[in-house]
């Protein structure tokens, strides 16, 4: 498992734990900026997948795309709902993590704004639920359009404690 950042050592000044520090969703504009961190990530060990997001012409070719170069399963049901479970499952080095590399991202973002911000809010989403267990996802996600924005993605609702979850068991 992954050895957690350590405030005493110099890990804050580790790329990893600055592209981390506000979350799991990265915006690049300059490609020469993505690539310089895509290289400092691969040298220390991160699998990367990277996705070419101008060439989704549908939320199909979305799903494809995400399908095929993210290796899921057969049965993967290309909806988002399906996304989300099958990037709850995939598989991050034990002793770095996982970059998802979503180039050109504001080409499909333009086209498909809901399906765009899901897919940022489930890997968020997933992100932080994985980082529990010691598993670091990271999206980058390149736009050539500097004005480029989303809702916040992966924002959690406060909830009731296990035991009075339920609305009878708080008198309701």
């Amino acid at each position: 498992m992954m050895v957690t950042f350590r405030e005493e050592s110099e890990d804050f000044q580790r790329l990893d734990w600055a592209l981390l520090q506000n979350g799991a969703i990265t915006l690049y504009l300059r490609p020469e900026f993505l690539e310089e961190d895509v290289k400092w990530l691969r040298a220390h060990g991160y699998r990367v997948d990277s996705f070419d997001c101008s060439a989704w012409s549908s939320e199909t070719d979305m799903h494809q795309a995400l399908s095929t170069g993210l290796d899921f399963p057969d049965y993967y049901g290309r909806n988002l709902d399906a996304f989300n479970d099958c990037i709850s499952e995939i598989e991050i080095p034990e002793e770095s993590g996982r970059v998802l590399i979503l180039r050109r991202y504001d080409s499909f973002s333009a086209k498909f704004p809901k399906a765009a911000w899901g897919i940022l809010d489930i890997i968020e989403h997933n992100s932080r639920r994985l980082l529990l267990f010691g598993h670091r996802l990271l999206a980058l996600v390149q736009s050539d359009d500097p004005t480029i924005s989303f809702a916040a993605v992966g924002a959690r609702p406060p909830i009731w404690n296990r035991r009075e979850w339920l609305n009878k068991n708080r008198g309701l």
